[in-house]
């Protein structure tokens, strides 16, 4: 069996060679020919897993360590009876602390409290359930879009119209695919308030990034269209702007790694179903105040910094996300 890892994904090195010829490649560079002979992908965003890598390959399973699935053509894999796994929710609460940042850096700016504010949440899955737990415990007023969660359940979702025309901030957590694609266009940006603030810490082309950045207002982007070539006028306009590494957390990443090996042991029937990183912290859940993480996410998160870092380097973007120092979650 052979198996082809991705460089960058932490704590995974040397946990699957006893079972398996594994080899380590840079995301971008897993192309068709490495692949042919290969029985099982471990990738993240940067590998574009369709048809032109995978025809005619022995590929069988493609895990990705992300929440994300749109680097993969999900089409061509059941066409071609290769499973795909993700893994969902692995980083909720690094994104939740990026949203904390930006949320604290707001309210700075504006000078005034959480309970001024009405926050619009446009998925609310894994992560835009917890954006809506902490910021409601904040004291934000909520409303929350989710048509497919509508459909199923019913409940207290909002047409993303209405929210446009009623929130302050709208913050974006949704996948990408054919009906979330800029579902935040030029014709939506006009029902916003003046002063209407964005947030997108899902993917960038679920935001017109152009159009956002011909509007008069405020953004906080962690994800790109076309990244990492960001474009200059999109980046330059931003009030912050980080490298899309919200969920860049040491919890995310060793939770994405283990659900991915976990994922693996179970499709070749191997004994490491229940593996977990040895050296990785677990998170340390806990629904803080909101005056203890305006004191506290510096320390943590000094998501200005980082902002003002990509800003001056933005060529440097991939080598940022590689290199990363993953924060600590601690709420």
């Amino acid at each position: 069996m052979r198996i082809i890892i991705d460089s960058d994904i932490p704590h995974i090195k040397g946990i699957l060679e006893p079972y398996a010829e594994v080899e380590y490649m840079k995301g971008a560079e897993i192309n068709a020919q490495s692949v042919r002979e290969c029985d099982a992908l471990i990738v993240r965003t940067r590998t574009k897993c369709n048809e032109a890598l995978l025809r005619g390959s022995s590929v069988k399973i493609i895990a990705t360590a992300t929440i994300g699935t749109d680097h993969i053509d999900l089409d061509y894999c059941q066409r071609s009876g290769i499973e795909v796994r993700n893994a969902k929710g692995c980083n909720a609460r690094g994104v939740l602390q990026w949203v904390a940042a930006a949320l604290r850096h707001i309210t700075t700016t504006d000078n005034k409290h959480p309970n001024e504010y009405t926050l619009g949440i446009i998925g609310v899955g894994s992560v835009g359930s917890l954006v809506t737990k902490y910021a409601r415990h904040w004291g934000f007023k909520i409303m929350e879009c989710d048509p497919p969660r509508y459909e199923r359940e019913g409940g207290e979702f909002y047409p993303i119209e209405r929210l446009a025309e009623e929130c302050d901030i709208l913050s974006f957590h949704t996948p990408l695919d054919p009906t979330t694609h800029h579902l935040l266009n030029k014709s939506l940006l006009e029902r916003l308030r003046p002063d209407a603030v964005i947030l997108n810490a899902s993917r960038g082309g679920v935001v017109d990034n152009i159009a956002v950045a011909n509007s008069s207002h405020r953004y906080y982007f962690d994800v790109w269209e076309n990244e990492p070539n960001i474009d200059p006028i999109v980046l330059e306009k931003s009030a912050i702007a980080t490298p899309h590494v919200a969920g860049y957390s040491a919890q995310g990443k060793a939770n994405a790694t283990a659900m991915v090996i976990n994922q693996i042991a179970e499709y070749f029937n191997l004994p490491l179903t229940t593996w977990y990183p040895e050296d990785a912290p677990r998170s340390c859940a806990q629904l803080i105040s909101w005056e203890e993480m305006c004191r506290t996410i510096d320390k943590y998160y000094p998501i200005s910094e980082e902002s003002n870092r990509l800003k001056r380097h933005p060529e440097h973007f991939e080598a940022m996300r590689n290199n990363y120092l993953y924060r600590e979650e601690y709420f």
